[in-house]
């Protein structure tokens, strides 16, 4: 093993954990990989890692930043007029663009983009400026023209555009908040290109001139200059950040390609591939350093929307994500949920045509497999559960998958046997509970053959109570966190996207998920929860998912099946959570576990040669 002397006498620090911050070098005193030595330190490394989807797969302009970016237009077969907004985690829907186009630039934050040129029905000079909420028209540019991938940089008062197709032009135009004005010409004539800078000092690389070139060229607000050509050439390519730190990803070499590259403001760098080749892809453009970004959706053969964050950092990320986990014993559908990720609880459920279809079937998770645990007192379908795995309960639930299906019944769980607890003050099916043995609510749910109800009760862990109404009445909706901060969402009556909160007293309207849905299930607490599956008109259910701050909804990443009708462990403590069973539309017996984004330092091992 290494010794401190092998380091020429600098001091080491000792650590049974490794560091975080860069460029110490330090010992493990730990267990060691054989053959290792226990000399490390920590560095920085540049990566790509997958991110939550775009709501509508496309490609459409980009701008703001990689935690505060904006998608903006773009096409999938049709002009569009959508705005997403990503917050660093997911996407949710924004103002809508007065008209639908393709090919335009963009440039900005994502309360201050301003948007210009593109394809209605034909070429255009329209421009917009966009303030976090809406667009506002603003004057439009003094040449109509199109194919400006990324040809934008700059701010809403201060931006500049250069090249385009109306045929291929070399004109460039800045605003000044107020008007455009004709600035001088690049070198070379271009469209679909890389931008990035501010008005005074940006640069543009790549794009169709109108073969494809790598060459670049820096504007210093008077003048374009020629700058180092890029390693590849390639059109349609997406980037960002300063004229002396910028960044290009992506494009059309006559294949997409994945490759990025970083400026210094004299030559171009290879770096870290993107997971996804892609062109057209929107990225956030903001000025800044070279050292995070972001592209949402593109082209590879088809339209999509799959978005991916570059970092250089002394960080690792790994997105959050669904990986498959130990399935069923049993496959059915409509059963309850409680638990978290390592300890779950599947309660009860369909399995249609089995003998019986109606379960009392109860399984145990371990975060690896299921084990059968102790049986229900009474079958139990179209139920809901909440609390942990050794202290769980089951609510209502019928005992027949025939009319009238209601029951007001619960079941308590101490992690081996059930036991019979107060029951509901109102029969009902498919309601929604969160919270946990001793203190939880119930909500909503079907009084079949009467409509839906706003009702709830609450649980003290002896018998029921009625609490107050919700504004929604539904039932098979989602749900999430504890007695005094929970929320219930989406739901039957028809298919709903609304949201409500519960304080412990009173309901109040939250923010409207992005897709309404049916037969779904949430987990999670009140600012951080999420919602995943359900029936949105697919035979087959979604594999939609979505989280929520506390104030609005996002993407999430999608599960690997989609389902309806399924169970989650609930999990009123964190994100993480497992979905289990459900509908697809025959019975599944599959587990998925979600992770939510997670860091851990870089670090590397130093040979003491």
């Amino acid at each position: 093993m290494a010794t401190y002397k092998e380091l020429h006498g600098i001091a080491v620090k000792n650590s049974s954990t490794d560091p975080t911050a860069s460029g110490e070098i330090f010992y493990n005193t730990t267990a060691l990989p054989t053959g290792a030595t226990g000399f490390k330190t920590v560095v920085s490394s540049a990566a790509w890692s997958s991110s939550s989807p775009m709501i509508t797969a496309r490609y459409a302009a980009g701008s703001g930043t990689q935690t505060a970016a904006l998608a903006s237009g773009g096409y999938n077969g049709s002009n569009s007029a959508l705005t997403e907004e990503y917050n660093g985690i997911g996407f949710s829907a924004g103002g809508a663009l007065p008209a639908a186009s393709r090919g335009a630039g963009a440039a900005g934050t994502q309360t201050a983009t301003i948007y210009a040129g593109g394809f209605e029905s034909s070429n255009t000079g329209e421009a917009y400026t966009y303030n976090g909420t809406a667009w506002t028209g603003i004057p439009a540019l003094n040449t109509a023209r199109r194919s400006l991938t990324n040809n934008m940089a700059g701010t809403t008062t201060a931006a500049i555009v250069a090249g385009g197709l109306t045929g291929v032009i070399a004109d460039s135009e800045e605003y000044n908040g107020s008007s455009w004005s004709e600035g001088n010409n690049l070198n070379t004539a271009r469209a679909d290109c890389a931008a990035g800078g501010i008005q005074t000092a940006s640069f543009l690389a790549g794009g169709g001139a109108p073969s494809v070139t790598a060459g670049t060229e820096l504007y210093d607000g008077t003048s374009w200059t020629a700058g180092g050509s890029l390693n590849t050439a390639r059109k349609s390519v997406s980037g960002g950040g300063a004229q002396t730190a910028g960044i290009v990803f992506g494009g059309d070499t006559g294949s997409v390609s994945a490759l990025t590259e970083t400026f210094d403001g004299t030559s171009w760098t290879e770096t870290a591939d993107m997971a996804t080749a892609r062109h057209s892809g929107a990225p956030a453009n903001q000025p800044g350093a070279n050292s995070s970004t972001l592209v949402a959706g593109g082209v590879t053969d088809d339209y999509v929307s799959l978005t991916e964050e570059f970092n250089v950092s002394i960080n690792t990320v790994t997105a959050a994500a669904w990986a498959s986990g130990g399935n069923l014993g049993t496959a059915r559908r409509n059963m309850s949920g409680a638990g978290i990720q390592t300890a779950g609880l599947a309660i009860g459920g369909y399995v249609p045509p089995g003998t019986p279809g109606i379960k009392t079937n109860t399984e145990e998770y371990d975060g690896a497999s299921w084990t059968a645990g102790g049986a229900l007192g009474n079958a139990s379908y179209y139920g809901s559960g909440c609390g942990i795995q050794t202290a769980a309960l089951n609510v209502d639930g019928s005992l027949s998958a025939t009319a009238p299906y209601l029951s007001n019944s619960t079941e308590e769980y101490d992690g081996s046997s059930w036991t019979a607890g107060g029951n509901l003050n109102t029969s009902r099916f498919g309601s929604s509970s969160f919270g946990i043995q001793t203190a939880a609510i119930t909500s909503g749910g079907s009084l079949h053959p009467s409509p839906p109800t706003t009702g709830a009760e609450s649980y003290d862990g002896s018998s029921w109570t009625a609490a107050n109404a919700m504004s929604n009445a539904r039932y098979a909706a989602a749900s999430a966190g504890i007695l005094t901060a929970g929320l219930t969402a989406a739901g039957n009556n028809p298919t709903i996207s609304a949201t409500e909160e519960f304080d412990g007293t009173n309901w109040t309207a939250g923010g409207s998920m992005i897709t309404a849905r049916r037969n779904t299930i949430g987990s999670g607490v009140q600012t951080d929860a999420l919602v995943f599956g359900g029936y949105a008109g697919s035979p087959s259910g979604i594999g939609n998912t979505e989280g929520y701050n506390g104030t609005s909804w996002s993407t999430r990443p999608s599960m690997g099946t989609a389902r309806y009708s399924l169970a989650s462990s609930q999990n009123a403590a964190s994100p993480s959570t497992l979905a289990f069973g459900g509908a697809t539309p025959g019975v599944t017996a599959s587990t998925e576990e979600f992770t939510p984004e997670t860091t851990a330092a870089n670090v590397k091992t130093i040979t003491t040669s």
